[in-house]
């Protein structure tokens, strides 16, 4: 590259990488508008049942309206396939839970609340599960510093092996990826503890904290035996999704955004399970979901770290994988 066409490269470079943090971050929080927000009506048979189905005709586009008993709506409260519930009743009762997402919640009570007003009179807000601040903050904060513990730990490793012209062994990044996850996992369940002691810390809540530490560094640490340090440009924005996209109801996000980027980020799965598990409704869907797909990332990277190398050449070629400079360093005996 000339000198000449040096600074046009920079510059477009720089452009790129802004249309990308915009695209992961700014983007996303500046599209949110609710869309089919999926709520439920609970009236028994009679003339309220006929009151509930003018309700839900009435929804418009913001809200996917639910008719159902006062017990099923309650079920799908619980089993988190609304963001919450309208009682109809004298006065009608605003129903939702502090075990889902809680910025649907927050949009679907308001507009519940201007439901229950719009039939006349007030209306009654009741919380099920109800979460804490830190209740509320913990899910997403520890899926993210899980994700970033984790890369710093396998970053670490990387660097210091190219620096003393070393290749770390299969059984070296095992050890990395094990080490991190009990300490990164020990580090979050000691922030829960400060944050809020009577968040529950059983081991059903520690395992799947470990299993998402676990994931996460398996995954990072297999990305960078392949690509060295060059894997740091993927995974270091990646964590970026984490409050721009996994944080929101997918219903609120614009719908380039929930297919493109919600629809697959791991931090959805690790912080909507969690969100389950510390609220007190380990029998919600997303439980099983979020241990099937982190359970899926840990085998991918562990088959990644375990798989064996093609050929002799492929030391020196790992190596220069590994270098930042390109550069393989070769000692004389």
């Amino acid at each position: 590259m000339t000198d000449r066409m040096l600074p046009v490269a920079a510059a477009l470079a720089g452009a790129v990488i802004a249309v990308v943090l915009g695209f992961l971050t700014f983007g996303a929080q500046a599209t949110v508008a609710p869309d089919r927000l999926p709520v439920a009506v609970a009236a028994p048979d009679g003339p309220p049942r006929a009151m509930a189905e003018r309700i839900a005709a009435q929804g418009g586009d913001q809200l996917a309206w639910r008719i159902a008993t006062p017990e099923q709506a309650r079920q799908l409260l619980e089993d988190k396939a609304v963001y919450g519930v309208l009682e109809l009743g004298q006065p009608p009762v605003v129903v939702v839970s502090g075990a889902v997402n809680p910025v649907g919640t927050q949009v679907a009570q308001q507009a519940l609340t201007g439901v229950a007003q719009a039939l006349g009179g007030g209306a009654q807000v009741q919380t099920v599960h109800p979460a804490s601040v830190a209740g509320r903050t913990a899910p997403l904060a520890f899926s993210t510093l899980a994700w970033i513990g984790c890369l710093a730990g396998g970053a670490v490793l990387v660097l210091v092996s190219t620096r003393r012209a070393h290749r770390p062994g299969t059984g070296t990044r095992l050890t990395q990826v094990a080490v991190t996850s009990v300490l990164v996992t020990g580090v979050l369940a000691g922030f829960a503890k400060l944050w809020d002691s009577s968040l529950p810390m059983g081991w059903d809540v520690l395992g799947f904290l470990l299993l998402t530490t676990a994931a996460f560094a398996a995954l990072q640490t297999g990305l960078l035996r392949l690509l060295g340090v060059r894997a740091m440009a993927v995974l270091g924005p990646l964590y970026l999704l984490a409050p721009a996209v996994a944080g929101q109801a997918p219903e609120l996000l614009h719908e380039g955004y929930r297919w493109l980027l919600w629809s697959w980020t791991p931090f959805r799965f690790s912080t909507e399970g969690l969100r389950s598990l510390l609220q007190g409704t380990p029998g919600a869907p997303d439980v099983a979901t979020g241990i099937w797909v982190l359970g899926g990332l840990l085998t991918a990277g562990l088959v990644v770290l375990l798989w064996p190398a093609r050929s002799a050449r492929s030391a020196g070629e790992e190596a220069e994988a590994d270098a930042p400079d390109g550069v393989v360093h070769v000692g004389v005996h």
